[in-house]
């Protein structure tokens, strides 16, 4: 339980995918204009992630990594379809995010119109691949890790997205430069973000 915990917190805050590995960027920065449709996004990316990465983790150990076969039968234990992995889990992450969209478009059809193309482009997102790619790499020992692994990842991404959103708002009653404006100051306050981001780095896990 102790692991799983330790997972948790630091896919949150350690390996945030946005401060620590700048994976997501493009929805980051074109969504978090507003904290309600940043808000929206994010619980979309959490429940996505938390639904995927598990479903992948599963993918994964039984049927892609060299030798998950053997269960079919001893003779394909030498079989390895670990090069379908990207794939596949493209595959995964769009029927979710087709289904987010879904329940999205018809509980929240302002939040849908408001969060546009950006929607269905989570199934392009990088931190949602990312998410999948890094449980597999990391080889988790259980399912139980890899589901503390996703949903820390999607509430790191609501974090950061939330958080630049509300500074995003405040900014627009702040005196900045005119060539700072837009993006330039959303750059600069993401960086200093990430640098915040490196001080949970001394947390003992």
């Amino acid at each position: 339980m102790q692991e799983i915990f330790n997972i948790f917190i630091k896919s949150i805050f350690i390996d945030n995918m946005v401060f620590a590995y700048f994976l997501g960027m493009c929805s980051y920065l074109a969504v978090s204009k507003t904290v309600d449709t940043s808000f929206g996004l994010g619980i979309a990316v959490i429940f996505v992630l938390g639904i995927t990465v598990p479903v992948d983790y599963l993918l994964n150990e039984h049927i892609l990594k060299p030798g998950a076969l053997a269960w079919l039968d001893p003779g394909f234990a030498d079989v390895d379809l670990s090069f379908l992995s990207f794939i596949l889990f493209i595959a995964i992450i769009a029927s979710m995010v087709q289904l987010v969209e879904m329940v999205v478009e018809k509980f929240s059809p302002a939040l849908y119109a408001s969060l546009g193309i950006f929607l269905p482009l989570i199934a392009v997102n990088c931190a949602i691949l990312g998410g999948s790619l890094f449980m597999q790499q990391r080889d988790y020992q259980s399912l139980a890790h890899a589901t503390s692994f996703g949903l820390g990842s999607g509430v790191g991404f609501f974090l950061a997205i939330v958080g630049i959103a509300a500074i995003r708002e405040k900014i627009r009653y702040s005196s900045i430069p005119p060539a700072l404006r837009g993006l330039g100051i959303t750059f600069i306050i993401t960086g200093l973000m990430g640098i915040a981001f490196m001080s949970f780095l001394g947390i003992k896990l």
